[in-house]
């Protein structure tokens, strides 16, 4: 009886190892403890909305202005999107991670080319992604009828969202058993310019504003944030203030920047030139164009653009029996026509 109980007792001692055994082989075989590729990227943010050149903004700002120059940061994405390159150009594939970062999922051994960018844009229009350096974002096509052009074939474009950028250029990714830490940060591509209409009379008589920017960037590159030398014009909605107009205008900035941005793409001098319009409280339209070559020049990559003695006269405000509902928030057959690109 002691010796059925003494073979049992060590059957059963027997197994318990063994299964041990294959818990501890089936557990150091999953992917969190085994040797494999394992990157985890940890994302900052820098939220500047634009590059100090003539201007040194964020110490010569006014503060008679209603916006503080914090006021114009961007807010950080809501996720990133990582494309993974292999070492001979091709792309590999890409997956998605939170606004701080995470694992770099499907990261096959040796090196490659990672591509970061925020994943929760709406007008950007992104093509190019077959080879890294190829990479590029622009955005979507606008129309406003009766819009008279400013640059003979520029495409009228709606603002870009707010995009940011990294590139991690021949990372080598190896097999280990902790995670590697990988420090992404995710620098913005797209900038602000604050633009500011100044009225010297009239401005009682206006009910609604909205303008565009003639001259700028067309497409910007996602690996080293440089623009593409075609142009296109920006157009934009405007809010009333107590000196005029004011937008919050986004952009790739001047074409072919870095570089020699006071040339356009076909080889002639670059130009920039601003456009108001404005629909009155009787319904009437006046327009308004300025040349901020000079302003634009010295600030290619966001800034502060000011135009004044805009004028509106009495007769021009008072004309006409016809009135307009200034509660009214839309240009009625004047409205903005977004066509996405193929």
């Amino acid at each position: 009886m002691k010796r059925k109980f003494f073979i049992l007792h060590s059957s059963f001692f027997i197994l318990v190892l063994l299964l041990a055994g294959c818990r501890k082989d089936l557990c150091y075989n999953h992917d969190e403890h085994s040797l494999s590729v394992k990157v985890d990227a940890l994302t900052t943010w820098e939220q500047e909305w634009e590059r100090a050149y003539d201007h040194q903004w964020q110490d010569e700002w006014d503060e008679a202005w209603a916006l503080d120059y914090d006021d114009l940061r961007p807010s950080i994405a809501s996720g990133v999107r990582v494309v993974i390159y292999a070492d001979e150009g091709e792309s590999l594939g890409q997956t998605n991670l939170k606004a701080e970062g995470g694992r770099i999922l499907s990261l096959p051994e040796g090196t490659h080319d990672l591509l970061f960018y925020n994943n929760d844009t709406e007008y950007i229009v992104f093509s190019g992604f077959e080879a890294a350096a190829g990479a590029t974002a622009s955005t979507r096509t606008l129309t406003r009828t009766g819009f008279r052009e400013l640059h003979a074939e520029e495409r009228t474009v709606n603002q870009p969202d707010m995009l940011y950028g990294h590139f991690e250029d021949d990372h080598v990714a190896e097999r280990t058993l902790d995670p590697v830490q990988l420090q992404v940060e995710m620098r913005p591509l797209v900038y602000t310019y604050l633009v500011r209409y100044e009225f010297s009379h009239g401005l009682q008589y206006v009910a609604l504003a909205r303008g565009a920017l003639a001259g700028m960037a067309e497409s910007v590159y996602l690996t080293d944030g440089h623009t593409g030398n075609e142009a296109a014009t920006v157009m934009f909605d405007c809010r009333l203030t107590d000196y005029g107009a004011e937008a919050q205008m986004q952009s790739f900035g001047v074409p072919n920047y870095p570089g020699d941005h006071y040339t356009r793409a076909d080889g002639s001098p670059a130009a920039y030139h601003l456009n108001l319009q404005v629909r009155l409280n009787n319904g009437q339209y006046k327009e308004f164009e300025f040349d901020v070559t000079d302003q634009v020049q010295g600030q290619p990559c966001g800034g502060v653009i000011t135009v004044s003695g805009i004028e509106v006269t009495d007769e021009e405000g008072t004309a006409g029996g016809g009135g307009f509902d200034v509660d009214i928030e839309d240009w009625g057959d004047r409205q903005d026509i977004v066509i996405p690109l193929n």
